[in-house]
């Protein structure tokens, strides 16, 4: 009878299971032997616990069929030792034995072998037991085929994913050319720029514009969402903002094409719903500045309240509120005024600021921002936003922020002014960012 074909149902032209017969008995050994050449499997015998253990170091066998009591090794210290011994496949061990203590067998079973069968064998119970060591011998081999299927897929996820990483981190550094100048001196007025991302790339942005000699122009935008998508959409404003884009005539803040804040804020909104389709929306706080007379010209769009930090070390919060861009058609925006004063300064500012969280859950909120704000006040543009965020990390009990965090500061100082002769009121005394950290209140 032809090796590859099995009896008891198996396949044909399945390759037959290797199997070793150990017993100190030659007839013993020619008996199973026969038996299971007949089933269809490729049988090796050894005469001793020893010969085995030989046997098995330098081959692999899935099923071993070993007498109990033998001379030098017995069955249960060979299956011991191929217990401990490293290999790919699994082995299925039977113990042949006559002892009928069941606490003997147990002893067996625990030593590490799968099942026993009572000698003298039956034919039909050897069958039965080696169809079970092929049930199991063949769920291992469905297991080790699935984690290596898993093993290749999570090494083709970690590719693309050092890939992307790769490709985040090199978008991380063309966001930030967004950002380049951190600062910008105007004449009558500085503007100072914050910038936390989150993560690789961040969906936050900030920047200024001058529009004419007198005019002045700064903005502060969240897109709603991290990652990817919301980076894009930032490089697409920033390119609107800037007047670079050709394709939405009209949009320009430039000289040329110039549009009151809210007007501008509604035509944006509506490219955003008839033009980009797109299922993401932002907030934006936009002002427009006379550097001459100090007068501000404000549209709010469903972003924080912007701050005015006067002089004399009081906080005003503008606006009230309004809708988000690209949420809802034809929405109207609200023109918002105000005035400033000689050492006035003006903050436009992500919710990244206000929404930041101690590890209470207790948000930093307008009481804490306004805090901050006030105790940092003599401090100029860069490290007055310095002072902020180690605030808002002490406040936090983090480093690293959970949102983007970030915001445009401009100093007014009038026209014709020196910046030295801008007087200010005492500043209220700061703490370290430890001692804050260590209170967790808000600062």
């Amino acid at each position: 009878m032809s090796a590859n074909v099995q009896h008891d149902g198996l396949p044909s032209g399945t390759k037959p299971r290797r199997v070793l017969v150990v017993d100190d008995s030659a007839a013993q050994r020619r008996v199973l032997t026969l038996a299971l050449r007949q089933s269809g499997y490729e049988v090796t015998e050894a005469g001793s616990g020893a010969e085995a253990w030989e046997l098995c170091r330098n081959g692999s066998f899935e099923i071993i069929l070993s007498d109990w009591v033998m001379p030098g090794m017995t069955g249960p210290e060979l299956c011991r030792r191929l217990r401990a011994l490293p290999r790919d496949g699994y082995g299925y061990f039977i113990l042949l034995t006559s002892k009928s203590d069941k606490a003997e067998v147990a002893d067996g079973l625990n030593g590490g072998a799968d099942d026993f069968l009572s000698k003298p064998v039956n034919p039909a119970e050897l069958r039965a037991r080696m169809r079970a060591g092929e049930r199991i011998l063949s769920m291992h081999d469905e297991l080790v085929e699935k984690n290596r299927m898993i093993g290749s897929t999570l090494d083709k996820l970690q590719d693309i994913y050092d890939s992307l990483d790769r490709d985040l981190i090199e978008a991380r550094k063309l966001q930030q050319t967004l950002f380049r100048d951190r600062q910008r001196d105007f004449g009558q007025g500085t503007v100072t720029i914050l910038m936390r991302q989150s993560g690789h790339v961040g969906g936050d942005l900030v920047g200024c514009l001058s529009m004419s000699p007198r005019h002045l122009s700064f903005y502060s935008i969240d897109v709603a969402g991290h990652g990817v998508t919301s980076a894009m959409m930032t490089a697409r404003l920033a390119g609107l903002l800037a007047g670079a884009s050709s394709d939405v005539g009209g949009l320009s803040l430039g000289q040329r094409d110039r549009w009151p804040p809210e007007v501008f804020a509604a035509r944006l909104n509506r490219m955003m719903i008839e033009d980009m389709r797109v299922d993401t929306y932002f907030t934006l706080a936009l002002a427009e500045v006379d550097l001459e007379t100090g007068k501000v010209v404000l549209v709010q769009a469903g972003h924080p309240h912007p701050a005015i930090l006067r002089a004399d070390g009081t906080v005003e919060f503008l606006g009230s509120g309004g809708l988000p861009i690209g949420l809802i058609p034809d929405a109207r925006f609200e023109r918002v005024e105000a005035s400033l004063q000689s050492g006035d300064r003006l903050f436009l500012f992500s919710d990244g600021l206000t929404e930041c969280a101690d590890p209470s859950g207790r948000e930093f909120g307008e009481d804490g921002l306004a805090d901050s704000l006030a105790r940092a006040a003599r401090l100029d543009g860069e490290a007055f936003l310095d002072a902020l965020v180690e605030d808002l990390q002490a406040f936090s009990g983090a480093a690293h922020f959970r949102d983007d965090v970030s915001g445009v500061l401009f100093d007014y100082r009038g026209p014709n002014s020196n910046p030295a002769s801008i007087a200010r009121s005492p500043a209220l005394p700061r703490r370290s960012a430890a001692s804050a950290a260590g209170s967790q209140t808000a600062v």
